[in-house]
């Protein structure tokens, strides 16, 4: 297979290659740039593997001009920067000794070896500067059926790295296809590594679930983690009944993970799974609007247009109804509406705590009367 695309022929990638190929050694695209365009998916970040250890990709670089950060030099991984573009450089690597979590590794010449140490045979490809894609391990038949398998012996995959739990499913929601169903040898691999899940740092388990939940549709991936009794152990009390509906009722719309991580439930995911302060406030807010009384133009107005689109998805799923017709309109007329009275409008016959409980008091007035009342208004009712 040859792959093309512009990242191929980029000329600050090309200066790249010259550097380590001017240096008598090899490389090539792997992983992610590979595996999404033999998906005719877009390409993003740009990960080069090369024969060349780390010292001697650094001073290459540097004699062509290009700028290079040791990001990860001890696992065999530096940065080189060519006009503005990262390229994420690593020396191809076996494994000495791993324990769940982390890899001693040794480096080594062999792309095979390289190749055999990755988690997903989708995302063991490589591909030269030309787009001829190198595969040892059947990554490209993989990717053609939609297949996410491991790397050989998939128990001795998840006991490397217990992450690779979750990225299986996580990999299965970006990339599987529903209608074949989820590998089994691998369901049956992190099913039974699944202890290991305790070991990991909330961030990375957090960090996991976030990108799973980002796919066009996680709603298999989480029955199937469900289903092996991952879901329960990662985050207790959640149930994918309400977010399979909710992907039906986004209906297209930008998937979004802290919506569906709310639509998922579970017992307090903001600590479980290490929210940022952001999304945790996010989650809350969402927790609670679902089942309160407040209409969506008052959240539009309150919180924004995309709180309240949020809150009608969510409950449109909880609830199992479907979205009201003028749910758009609502939401549009909250947002753009301006409450027209000012404090300085009240004083100074109300000041402080008085002032204060005024301002709320015409506010509830002109929210009820549909944001269609009038500074004239508010103010002639005494």
């Amino acid at each position: 297979m040859k792959l093309n695309g512009p990242w191929l022929t980029d000329p600050r990638t090309a200066q790249v290659f010259d550097a380590i190929e001017g240096e008598g050694h090899r490389a090539f695209f792997v992983g992610g740039v590979v595996r999404n365009a033999a998906l005719s998916m877009p390409v993003s970040d740009i990960d080069l593997a090369t024969d060349a250890h780390p010292e001697i990709v650094s001073n290459a670089a540097e004699k062509a001009g290009l700028r290079v950060v040791p990001t990860g030099i001890a696992h065999g991984t530096v940065t080189v920067v060519a006009g503005g573009l990262a390229h994420e450089v690593t020396t191809f690597r076996r494994d000495v000794e791993t324990d769940g979590r982390r890899a001693v590794v040794a480096f080594t010449d062999q792309l095979e070896a390289d190749a055999a140490r990755r988690d997903f045979t989708m995302n063991a490809l490589y591909a030269d500067r030309a787009g001829n894609v190198v595969d040892t391990v059947g990554g490209l038949a993989d990717i053609a059926a939609r297949r996410v398998r491991f790397v050989g012996d998939p128990d001795a995959r998840v006991a490397e790295d217990y992450l690779r739990i979750l990225r299986f499913f996580r990999f299965y929601a970006w990339y599987g296809d529903p209608g074949s169903g989820i590998n089994a040898d691998g369901l049956a691999a992190v099913a039974a590594g699944a202890d290991g899940l305790d070991t990991l740092p909330g961030e990375r388990v957090g960090y996991e679930m976030l990108r799973l939940l980002a796919a066009c549709d996680p709603a298999p991936a989480l029955a199937s983690m469900a289903q092996t009794g991952i879901l329960a152990r990662v985050l207790p009390g959640a149930s994918t009944d309400v977010i399979t509906r909710l992907v039906h009722v986004e209906a297209g719309a930008d998937p979004d993970a802290i919506r569906r991580l709310t639509a998922l439930g579970g017992e307090n995911p903001e600590k479980r799974l290490r929210l940022s302060r952001r999304d945790a406030s996010r989650v809350k807010s969402l927790k609670a609007a679902i089942g309160a009384s407040t209409g969506l133009a008052e959240i539009a107005w309150r919180e924004g247009a995309r709180m309240a689109n949020d809150v009608a998805q969510l409950r449109a799923a909880v609830f199992e109804m479907p979205l009201t017709d003028d749910a758009p309109h609502q939401i549009a007329l909250g947002a753009q509406a301006q409450f027209p009275v000012r404090p300085a409008d009240l004083m100074p016959d109300h000041q402080g705590a008085a002032l204060g409980a005024r301002l709320a008091e015409l506010e509830e007035r002109w929210i009820a009367s549909g944001f269609q009342l009038t500074r004239e208004a508010l103010l002639s009712r005494g």
